[in-house]
């Protein structure tokens, strides 16, 4: 992972009723602040990229379908400034993303059907503090390895 990235396993509790899947407790590690939580969808093979905030703490979580996040760290001072880190998240293995500000990051659609992104941010967006790329500005293999 890059510098400052927690990732954290969470539960799934499945009853013959239905599911309580965890996401975020003020108690737990990577716990910042509570600024706002959104949902993103994103289609089989399609990417969204670039984003970059520049002060925003995401916690991201794909509690349904399969997402690859991938990502680059520029921030110079960081111990992984310049490199690169792939993820694939769903719900098995379940867990939980912090990603600190100063990280470009992107994601695609893996499952034919809904690919679901739970974001618990730290702060209410703000469209002054997030820079953007086309997704070739960065160079990326986005197949699963």
């Amino acid at each position: 992972m890059l510098d400052g990235m927690i990732k954290t396993d969470l539960k799934i509790i499945s009853t013959e009723r239905g599911s309580v899947m965890h996401a975020l407790k003020i108690s737990e590690i990577g716990f910042n602040n509570f600024g706002e939580l959104y949902f993103s969808t994103v289609k089989k093979d399609a990417i969204k990229a670039w984003k970059l905030h520049q002060q925003m703490t995401l916690n991201i979580i794909a509690p349904v379908g399969r997402v690859l996040f991938c990502f680059l760290d520029v921030r110079e001072k960081s111990n992984t400034f310049n490199k690169t880190y792939k993820i694939e998240m769903s719900q098995t293995p379940y867990y939980r993303l912090k990603i600190p500000p100063g990280i470009w990051f992107g994601f695609k659609g893996i499952d034919p059907g809904l690919n679901l992104i739970c974001n618990v941010a730290d702060m209410i967006y703000d469209s002054n503090e997030i820079l953007r790329k086309e997704t070739n500005e960065i160079n990326m293999d986005w197949n699963l390895e």
